[in-house]
């Protein structure tokens, strides 16, 4: 199978004022061998992925470019980064924060305004176009946590898991009404 190329470069990319724009999303999955009883965190699974020339665990994210919606912008992400394809679900909300090589200076240069998405996990790739430089890691939500180095990532997670239990709560009133 032929891989896809990455996109390189940031000269395609949006900008809002000093801010580089920036998409991404949660992959996500039900684990199979679960209890039927347990809740609904111990049955999700999260997508990770190591940064790149660094072992700490992030979302699979990266810039908005000006011939994409910001949802391509996501699903390209989870492709070129963590290898999946799936369904883009609830849009989690926008975040603030500094890409990793500024995150310890003044300047207005190097903030991000990202986007994140849920993403139902539909295909795991074998190969990817940025598998060279990211490993991934399926966790539960509880490791997840433990991994989410900067706090609008802990943010998303928790959103995550309050749209994922409407769902469910939504799923199961479609089902209490079927038997009626």
């Amino acid at each position: 199978m032929a891989c896809i190329a990455a996109r390189t470069g940031r000269h395609r990319q949006r900008y809002d004022g000093s801010h580089r724009l920036v998409s991404g999303c949660i992959p996500y999955r039900l684990r199979k061998k679960v209890d039927e009883d347990s809740c609904l965190e111990d049955r999700l699974e999260v997508l990770m992925i190591t940064s790149a020339n660094r072992h700490d665990l992030i979302f699979p994210k990266g810039g908005w470019e000006i011939d994409e919606t910001v949802e391509e912008a996501a699903c390209r992400e989870a492709l070129e980064e963590a290898g999946v394809k799936g369904l883009l679900k609830e849009k989690l909300g926008l975040w603030e924060f500094r890409s990793k090589s500024s995150q310890n200076t003044v300047s207005l240069n190097g903030g991000c305004r990202g986007c994140i998405f849920a993403l139902e996990v539909t295909e795991e790739l074998e190969m990817w176009p940025e598998q060279e430089n990211h490993d991934r890691k399926w966790l539960s939500i509880k490791e997840a946590f433990k991994f989410c180095r900067y706090e609008w990532m802990r943010e998303a997670l928790e959103k995550f898991l309050k749209v994922m239990a409407q769902e469910q709560n939504e799923q199961n009133d479609q089902v209490d009404k079927t038997r009626i």
